[in-house]
């Protein structure tokens, strides 16, 4: 004998709800009026969900477009490439990752990201710790002149 719960929710609705402003057919990627992009020089990210000690960003850079040497004092952060290439510092260790492919960067570990390609590589980043603010970055080089 099968038991089944019916739960009830408003949590989901019908894609013909939704108010769509943007859409990357590239990587079927829709993005609703809530969601803010952030431009930068290399390219754009979106905070796509935010808690207590998380946030989850999608992370879009140009063919060409290299993001910051950098580190955290309070974040550590974790990405995962869905499309394209990403050519990643972690401390001295550098290498290409592919579509799948993750890696994961400690609180406080020199870090980068840039894209060797030739389309516009997309990744996730999940950010963690106890202070997720845009102002805790300490950047050591920066291709944009940024500080």
């Amino acid at each position: 004998m099968t038991s089944l719960t019916k739960v009830e929710s408003n949590a989901a609705m019908p894609v013909q709800d939704l108010d769509l402003i943007d859409a990357d057919v590239s990587v079927g990627v829709e993005s609703s009026a809530d969601v803010e992009r952030c431009e930068r020089p290399w390219g754009f990210y979106e905070t796509l969900m935010m808690g207590k000690r998380f946030q989850v960003k999608r992370i879009v850079v140009r063919p060409g477009g290299k993001l910051s040497l950098q580190s955290h004092l309070h974040r550590a952060e974790t990405w995962v490439v869905v499309a394209g290439c990403a050519k990643v510092t972690v401390g001295d260790d550098i290498k290409l990752l592919g579509e799948n492919e993750y890696v994961r960067i400690p609180l406080g570990e020199v870090h980068r990201m840039e894209n060797p390609g030739v389309t516009s590589m997309h990744l996730i980043e999940v950010q963690t710790g106890g202070y997720l603010g845009e102002d805790d970055i300490i950047r050591y080089e920066d291709v944009y002149g940024r500080q």
